[in-house]
């Protein structure tokens, strides 16, 4: 079973300083190739929601096939989706 594509994107931001990896809302992210390019404490937070929808799993309070979540720095508070892009076939 071929795992699904994974785009992470910078959707929002609640804090009161700017990324401190130099982030901005709409940046977007392959999973695949360009998780090295993520803030490492955000991407600490993604990879378990990341396993959860490459898995078949739902968040109940998420729409299918997606999921937000904030990055751990509370002066940041960056918000990302996280979602499987469908391929076309």
């Amino acid at each position: 079973m071929k795992k699904p594509k994974i785009k992470i994107t910078l959707i929002d931001q609640k804090g009161h300083m700017g990324c401190h990896r130099g982030h901005r809302i709409g940046d977007t992210f392959d999973f695949d190739t360009e998780r090295g390019k993520l803030c490492p404490m955000a991407m600490h937070v993604a990879f378990p929601y990341i396993d959860i929808l490459r898995y078949g799993g739902k968040l109940p309070s998420q729409q299918e096939g997606s999921i937000a979540f904030c990055c751990p720095d509370v002066e940041v508070i960056n918000v990302f989706k996280i979602e499987i892009e469908e391929e076309n076939i």
